[in-house]
């Protein structure tokens, strides 16, 4: 019971993180007077009792606390890297998350755990748009991961074989499910990495068509890419011969790996390699979160609609990605954006993280401004603020020079300098480019806006929206102010 119990356990808002320990946290007015199936009386919570704490992967470390209704983050913190002997310089790598299909939030170190399990459902409620069903069966599990708020760069300095296994775990999962979306050469060569960390290298052909057909592919490569696309004949046709192309390439991947590599290989060679691959790509490590945003229209049949995406969010920037196509649909970092979010005005009526960042429409430069449409904009646009703040604090430091590197996302090769061209300092626009990395302007449905030096003028149809202050101080963009005109379109 009580190893189902600390899975029902939930953190303050995200928000919470970002502000400090001033902000309060929706009440459960049911405190004083019911008992929810999980909660147990004082005397019973007084004694030892055994919890599970999940790992990425498939393994757990099982505690037996006791107080367990007054243990805290921090208390459990100490149990589990004990128990995973992580070292004193890694501790600042991870954190307790609370996880379900329907939300995932990070704890701070002086959460009690269990006080707050009964507000689960609450926030469900709150943030996410699941079904009453849904949220009264959803239970979610004690996560040991990664923190959101360790910066990427510091990884490299990581040499404990236990810690960089952990990383390794969570990366790969996340590459599996699409969640990093990346292109072929980078998912085919992270898949024959996942091979010779789990099997070793020089193994021979047959030894590793034999293991790849008893893990089965999706044990190596995204599920997407496994699956294939179409409908179902041209799935079922099409599998057999494509289920063979991509065993051979990583075969062949996996001995270029054993070849370059020692024989046998360092320890943590492959998973230097692996995690070193995984930072070429600009969101990892970014908290995710669930949204929609409009489609373009097509039509009087296709207006109104609207496609999922996840919004992945870290310490260099804001990152909207395709659901269903497993691509970046925008990539900013903080320099090149300012945002809000919005609160239903009627019911029925959605909440909006608002982006706005610069672009072209017909060859003049304009202010483009993307919806997100999200129960989880308040958390979004509060977690964006704190991120900016701990960014903005380390600079002068290591992180400075990680903002000076140029993403994949923002800036294609040969256009160094373009971020010193046009009006204000704007930066350079954002290309399309075939890469899954990259952003795909073209494809939004934003508001586009140009200051002509004398008044904003809208060049899409009117909408009810303002533009926003909330932007890093030192930022190169150029944000367009309201005007009287703006608000009369």
């Amino acid at each position: 019971m009580f190893q189902r119990l600390l899975q029902s356990l939930l953190p303050e808002l995200l928000r919470v993180e970002m502000e400090g320990d001033d902000c309060s946290f929706p009440q459960d007015s049911s405190d004083d007077h019911s008992q929810r199936g999980s909660v147990a009386s004082s005397a019973t919570l007084s004694r030892a009792q055994d919890v599970l704490v999940y790992l990425c992967g498939d393994s757990a470390v099982h505690l037996s606390v006791e107080g367990l209704g007054s243990v805290t983050v921090q208390e459990l913190g100490r149990s589990v890297r004990e128990a995973l002997h992580i070292p004193e310089s890694a501790q600042d790598a991870f954190a307790f998350w609370l996880c379900s299909p329907l939300l995932d939030l990070q704890l701070k170190v002086k959460h009690q755990p269990y006080k707050l399990c009964r507000q689960w459902q609450d926030l469900l409620y709150r943030f996410t748009e699941a079904s009453e069903e849904d949220i009264s069966q959803d239970e979610p599990c004690l996560q040991y991961r990664r923190n959101v708020f360790y910066h990427k760069s510091k990884e490299f300095q990581i040499d404990d074989e236990g810690v960089l296994k952990l990383l390794y775990e969570e990366a790969r999962s996340n590459i599996l499910t699409g969640r990093y979306p990346c292109d072929p050469e980078h998912w085919m060569g992270l898949g024959a990495l996942s091979l010779a960390i789990d099997e070793g290298t020089g193994l021979e052909s047959q030894q590793l068509t034999s293991i790849i057909r008893e893990k089965k592919l999706s044990s190596f490569l995204p599920a997407h890419v496994t699956m294939g696309s179409g409908g179902l004949l041209s799935t079922l046709r099409g599998k057999s011969s494509r289920q063979a192309g991509l065993e051979q390439n990583l075969l062949g991947e996996y001995r270029k790996i054993s070849a370059s590599a020692g024989n046998p290989p360092e320890p943590t060679q492959l998973l230097h390699q692996y995690l070193n691959t995984c930072h070429t790509l600009p969101y990892y490590g970014c908290a995710f979160f669930l949204g929609e945003i409009d489609k373009p229209g097509q039509g009087i049949l296709q207006r109104g609609k609207r496609k999922a995406v996840n919004v992945g969010i870290c310490l260099d920037g804001v990152y909207v990605m395709d659901v269903k196509e497993k691509h970046v649909l925008l990539g900013l970092r903080f320099s090149e954006l300012s945002w809000d979010h919005s609160y239903p005005e009627e019911e029925g009526d959605s909440h909006i993280l608002w982006l706005e960042f610069d672009g072209e429409e017909d060859g003049t430069p304009v202010n483009k401004l993307l919806k997100i449409y999200s129960k989880q904009a308040e958390l979004m646009s509060g977690f964006i603020e704190f991120c900016v703040e701990l960014k903005s604090a380390s600079e002068g430091g290591a992180a400075a020079e990680t903002d000076g590197e140029v993403s994949l996302s923002q800036q294609p090769a040969g256009q160094e300098g373009s971020n010193k061209n046009g009006r204000g300092g704007r930066r350079g626009m954002l290309h399309r480019q075939s890469s899954v990395v990259c952003s795909r302007v073209h494809s939004l449905n934003t508001i586009s806006y140009v200051d002509n030096g004398k008044e904003i003028k809208r060049l899409k149809p009117k909408r009810a929206a303002s533009f926003f202050t909330r932007q890093p101080s030192a930022a190169t963009y150029s944000a367009v102010q309201v005007t009287e005109s703006l608000e009369q379109g």
